[in-house]
């Protein structure tokens, strides 16, 4: 015994109705597969996470008051990644180093 309609136009009502549920199916698949093209595309990107912060001051100078190790509790609203190099400068022309996780100890920054 079949599960399907016995008339033609029952048929062709759920050939119908299929082909557009297949449509549907297809546009959410597609939809998806962009999204994780875009999401892949993104994390290659993306620029790596730094390894040091440069807080600065108020003001229209801002001054820089520390280097940070990224992850910091300790770091202000004002931050600016810096590479390895521009921490050991900015160590040099006598910024602080943040005293919890002493960015001058990890950097090999010897007083």
């Amino acid at each position: 015994m079949s599960d399907l309609p016995p008339d033609l136009p029952r048929l062709r009502t759920l050939e119908h109705w299929l082909t557009l549920s297949l449509d549907r199916v297809r546009e959410r698949i597609t939809f998806h597969e962009q999204r994780q093209r875009e999401q892949a595309h993104g994390a290659a990107v993306r620029p790596p996470v730094p390894d040091w912060i440069l807080e600065t001051g108020i003001g229209q100078r801002r001054e820089p008051l520390y280097v940070h190790v990224v992850g910091s509790h300790r770091a202000g609203k004002r931050q600016h990644p810096i590479d390895r190099a521009q921490a050991l400068r900015a160590l040099s022309d006598g910024v602080e180093a943040c005293a919890h996780r002493r960015p001058d100890t990890a950097l090999h920054v010897l007083d």
